[in-house]
């Protein structure tokens, strides 16, 4: 039969079947998973999800956590659960594998989780930081206060080197 092998997901797709590999669930990505880290999954989204309000989604190939905006996310790997935290600093620990800044304002925190039993402090003490930071809004993380200028300072080396021509003339 004829077909082809879709680029983005491996899958065998036979000539007029439908096929969108961008859509998914949270039980396609966890299916396959082991039972520690099923486990693990399971504490990770109840944890998640105690927090308060929230969108819980699965895009390609993540299970994002989002508020205002995606303060979270986990990707189910074979041998760990590779979960990204947003925070406005760089955390440190054995659990983080590296923090990389994201924009201006956060930094992704890349964490491999194996056991339920590392869901816990600080791991669940960041989830509700980067919870509560991704509800504040953006306009008011990044207000910073005017400059102030000095009086009698030259707005700019030009005008500095007119005025000092003028008072030479």
């Amino acid at each position: 039969m004829r077909g082809h092998e879709c680029y983005h997901c491996k899958q065998w797709i036979d000539e007029g079947e439908a096929h969108d590999c961008w859509t998914t669930t949270e039980a396609a990505l966890t299916q396959d998973l082991s039972d520690d880290l099923r486990e693990a999954w399971e504490r990770l989204r109840e944890s998640a999800a105690s927090i308060g309000e929230q969108r819980i989604y699965a895009s390609h190939n993540s299970i994002m956590f989002a508020r205002k905006t995606c303060y979270c996310f986990v990707r189910p790997k074979k041998q760990f659960l590779e979960t990204c935290i947003f925070l406005s600093r760089a955390v440190k620990g054995p659990q983080v594998r590296r923090s990389t800044a994201s924009s201006r304002t956060k930094f992704a925190n890349i964490l491999q989780i194996r056991h339920r039993d590392e869901v816990e402090g600080p791991i669940t003490d960041w989830l509700e930081e980067a919870y509560d930071l991704s509800g504040e809004s953006t306009a008011a993380k990044r207000a910073t206060p005017p400059k102030v200028r000095k009086p009698g300072k030259a707005k700019s080396k030009t005008v500095s080197i007119r005025k000092k021509t003028r008072a030479r003339s």
